[in-house]
């Protein structure tokens, strides 16, 4: 029986199996490595974040973002938004060098072991595995949200950003987008920049932009009133960032308020020129229905006082963001998934201080450990801060285990791991 079976080889899954890998873990990792970014990432995008704070993590801390860029002879620079194809490659290495091998399996169901502790682990290709404990860190891709009006349409009519890795499919068509977070605004600009005839639709009355980042180097007196973080600069984003333990702390309904309010929808500063001098916007507008036209997609919009429109359009993409919850897995058993406790005001699970949920042996991380932990959680930024505590929590589950008699001795994790 495996130690820790990883499900998932995204940011979250490649750190966490590094580190479990190297404290002696018998550990397996399955899923696509890197495969919202390599098969969900329109070509032409830039990253967010600053390059130190979008590293994966191993124990060393050897195999970061900028390791890697020194391997191309350039530099990852502050202030300068590296291409989210240079991010991709980096984590591409990081699974090469850094964590075990990672086998390129779908797994379908996982559920618990029918007699004592641990899963019964199954994969589309018909094999069953056995693990101890679980970690899902299954991505963003199973929660895609879609405004209710926009959905049950063909995929030629409606789609959400995430589908499209090659927006130039769009040249010459007319697209609308709705949303007004960074993944809407760079599709927009990316579809106009490709030849599409684009606008944006969004319920805001204004677009929000983040600011240039700060220099790395200030006064202390600067760095007091502003400190940077991993999220961002200020006071509220260094402790989403730096200190998730004390957002855990928390009672559930803050935390999830916070997780739905904290670095709300907002424009990197980079994009805000290209963006304005491209592409039309039709501001403080909801979508209040939406049919099929003649190949196309009619809108219905309610503006500002509830004053109606229409707009007609060949294609929708939705960059409407994500909505994390237990009912969208539908790998987990269901009965599993129905004894798991949530943080109240979400339908996320709740996570003890390692990440481990309610059912032994189960743990969780990214996107649906926001509520838990916070915001950081929705960011590469988050997988260091992830990955030596679930593993800590998975071995120390195993010494529990062990002075409870329920493993052989050629189970056990070693002491000194």
């Amino acid at each position: 029986m495996l130690d820790l079976l990883v499900v998932g080889a995204g940011p979250y899954g490649l750190s966490i199996a590094s580190h479990a890998a190297a404290s002696g873990l018998d550990v397996r990792v399955l899923g696509r490595p890197m495969a919202s970014w390599r098969d969900h990432m329109p070509r032409g995008m830039l990253l967010k974040s600053e390059p130190w704070s979008s590293n994966l993590s191993d124990p060393a801390g050897a195999h970061t973002f900028g390791a890697y860029c020194a391997t191309l002879g350039v530099r990852a620079e502050h202030g300068s938004p590296p291409p989210v194809g240079t991010f991709t490659d980096y984590g591409m290495w990081f699974a090469e060098r850094a964590a075990p091998p990672v086998e390129e399996r779908e797994v379908t169901a996982v559920r618990p072991a029918a007699r004592g502790a641990g899963f019964r682990v199954e994969t589309a290709d018909g094999d069953v595995l056995h693990a101890r404990t679980v970690a899902l860190a299954v991505g963003v891709l199973p929660f895609t949200h879609l405004p209710k009006p926009l959905r049950g349409f063909p995929p030629e009519l409606v789609s959400h950003s995430v589908r499209h890795s090659d927006l130039a499919a769009f040249a010459g068509r007319d697209v609308t987008v709705v949303g007004a977070g960074q993944a809407a605004l760079e599709t927009a600009t990316l579809l106009a920049e490709h030849g599409a005839a684009v606008r944006l639709v969004a319920r805001t009355g204004r677009l929000g932009w983040n600011t240039p980042p700060q220099p790395l180097e200030r006064g202390l007196l600067r760095s007091l009133r502003d400190p940077h973080s991993g999220l961002g600069t200020g006071w509220p984003s260094w402790v989403w960032s730096e200190a998730p333990q004390a957002v855990r702390a928390l009672p559930g309904g803050l935390r999830s308020r916070i997780v739905g309010r904290a670095l709300g929808p907002a424009g990197a500063w980079w994009l805000r020129e290209r963006f304005e001098s491209a592409v039309p916007t039709l501001l403080g507008h909801r979508l209040v229905a939406a049919a099929p036209v003649d190949g196309g997609v009619r809108l219905r919009l309610a503006g500002a006082g509830g004053a109606r429109s229409v707009l007609e359009t060949g294609h929708v993409i939705a960059a409407t963001g994500f909505a994390p919850g237990l009912g969208r897995l539908r790998m987990l058993d269901p009965a599993l998934r129905a004894g798991l406790r949530t943080v109240a005001g979400s339908r996320a699970p709740e996570l003890d201080g390692r990440f481990r949920s309610s059912w032994p042996g189960l743990y969780f991380a990214g996107l649906l450990a926001a509520p838990s932990f916070g915001p950081a959680m929705r960011f590469v930024h988050g997988a260091s801060f992830t990955a030596a505590r679930l593993v800590e929590g998975v071995r120390r589950e195993g010494v529990r285990r062990e002075r409870g008699g329920a493993r052989t001795a050629r189970e056990r994790v070693p002491a000194h791991a």
